[in-house]
């Protein structure tokens, strides 16, 4: 059986560099890989092109690779939690290409599946469809899309094991999935990491095929980007 596992975080970001694009998984604070990110920091690695839905909050996710302007470009569907991401791109420090969120939902498929390119009606007649090829299909116009190219691609699961089959858990179950294989190396971090074997083959939702790497992550934060309440009457 084929043995995945690296021992520390510090292992599985080997070959990192200034200058890579990488994705990284998650949906706003939900599932991010916390412990990527921070030896991320840690690295000092800088000029990144990050593929990601958002970019964190000031303090947390990517926004601590954007505090310390390791990132140069942003590649990305939502931006709205972040004042230093809106600092950074109103001041021309950070270069950002939005994206409608299906569409780079799907070029991290496409990617996956080593499919290089896509038509979607998405984006036609906006700026995203600026120097792109057009085509109509059923009489409605589409626009070509390619599948991203990536070094690296961060996911976070709730439970993996050593062979790098991957379980995600609630609305974790995001971008992870479809950055899986999406890159030439695909770091996984779990909340839970048992032998091969012990995962039910029905529950598993990513292969390890898709992975290079995994290893068990620690001191998962998991925070609320937006905490609602109210009082009783």
């Amino acid at each position: 059986m084929i043995n995945r596992t690296v021992a520390s975080v510090k292992e599985a970001l080997a070959g990192v560099k200034s200058g890579m694009t990488l994705m990284v998984g998650g949906f706003g604070l939900s599932g991010i890989p916390e412990n990527s990110i921070a030896q991320l920091v840690e690295l000092g690695v800088s000029d990144l092109t990050c593929i990601s839905n958002n970019a964190g909050v000031d303090d947390f996710g990517l926004g601590l690779l954007l505090q310390g302007k390791q990132i140069k470009k942003m590649i990305s569907s939502y931006v709205g939690e972040n004042d230093e991401f809106e600092r950074q791109m109103l001041s021309g420090e950070l270069e950002v290409e939005l994206i409608p969120q299906g569409t780079l939902a799907e070029r991290c498929r496409a990617a996956q599946a080593g499919i290089p390119a896509f038509y979607t009606p998405a984006g036609y007649g906006t700026e995203v469809a600026e120097g792109k090829e057009e085509r109509v299909f059923n009489d409605k116009p589409h626009i070509l899309e390619h599948a991203f190219k990536a070094d690296f691609a961060f996911v976070k699961a709730w439970k993996g094991d050593t062979a790098g089959n991957l379980i995600f858990k609630g609305t974790a179950r995001n971008f992870n999935p479809v950055m899986c294989g999406a890159a030439s190396i695909t770091v996984a971090e779990v909340e839970e990491l048992v032998p091969a074997g012990e995962l039910d083959p029905n529950q598993i939702h990513i292969p390890g095929i898709f992975v290079k790497r995994i290893f068990q992550g620690e001191k998962y934060e998991k925070r609320i980007e937006q905490r609602t309440t109210r009082t009783r009457d």
